[in-house]
């Protein structure tokens, strides 16, 4: 009763009620996987990380709650920092039953927020490769590794992965954006790139990143004072962003709003432009922004 009482609260509401229920439940009776499940669920709700993590570790490797409890562990363990810990378990996990890909999925994501491409790619190619038949959910799957493979330089391969997450999932404004943008970067297929921005911003109008894609597709398009409203709106949704900030310099400098661009490079550096950026937009406040060539369509 006690601990139907407990899983009855919704896990974002349980709060200190819910956790003294399952513990109650647990008092008497001690060895109750499911309960300390739910324990640990209500304490990573609470962001009492590492008090879950025992919990889930309570549970006995051979319960068939197990499973759950390990991932919940791994994913408390990478919340709270211990990516080492969290990685060994999820690496076992992906060995110990081949024919699962959700363990691959949790450590190519873990990998992947702290920045380590390259095996992170690795892990969605066994998360890919361990997927059935693709269903319009699986979007994901492919966009992460398009992502992935975007950052290491592999465009071939994260432009086909893109492609497949839109095949799966035509209106993701994630991924218009993402490939939308990646096109306009590179100058490749402009037409087509505007058309996926623009159908992301009008299924994310308050998304400032998006809004600052379609900003800079019409800046690369020439299309300097178009440019300057979005993204200056951009700005308005994202004013923490560097990178939107240092985008909203470069259209003010080719209007001939030179004092306002400087005013924003500035604050992009202010704002924390990684290093590779902050040369770029150091040598701008220095020298200016030389003419570049029309973009091609």
């Amino acid at each position: 009763a006690l601990f139907g009482a407990a899983s009855a609260l919704p896990n974002e509401n349980a709060g200190d009620t819910g956790l003294i229920y399952a513990n109650l439940a647990l008092h008497l009776r001690p060895e109750f996987p499911v309960a300390q499940l739910l324990v640990g669920e209500v304490l990573d709700v609470l962001e009492r990380y590492a008090d879950a993590i025992e919990s889930y570790r309570a549970i006995p490797k051979a319960s068939p709650y197990s499973w759950s409890a390990r991932l919940r562990a791994a994913s408390g363990l990478a919340a709270i920092e211990r990516i080492d810990e969290s990685v060994a378990i999820l690496a076992e996990m992906v060995e110990e039953r081949q024919q699962r890909s959700d363990a691959a999925i949790a450590l190519a994501d873990v990998l992947r927020r702290n920045d380590r491409y390259d095996e992170s790619v690795l892990y969605y190619d066994v998360a890919i490769d361990r997927t059935g038949a693709f269903e319009a959910r699986h979007w994901s799957l492919f966009y992460s590794r398009g992502v992935m493979l975007e950052r290491t330089k592999q465009w071939p391969r994260a432009e086909a992965d893109f492609l497949h997450a839109l095949e799966l999932q035509p209106d993701q404004p994630l991924v218009l954006n993402y490939l939308g943008y990646s096109w306009v970067e590179q100058g490749t297929n402009l037409e087509r790139a505007m058309d996926l921005i623009e159908r992301a911003v009008a299924l994310r109008p308050m998304d400032g990143y998006i809004v600052d894609s379609l900003g800079w597709a019409f800046y690369r398009l020439g299309n300097f004072e178009t440019a300057v409203k979005h993204l200056e709106r951009a700005v308005e949704l994202r004013a923490d962003d560097p990178i939107i900030t240092d985008h909203l310099g470069d259209i003010y400098w080719k209007v001939g709003r030179q004092t306002e661009a400087r005013f924003q490079w500035e604050r992009s550096l202010v704002l924390g432009a990684e290093e590779e950026a902050a040369i770029l937009i150091r040598q701008k406040l220095k020298d200016g922004m030389p003419d570049e060539p029309e973009a091609t369509q």
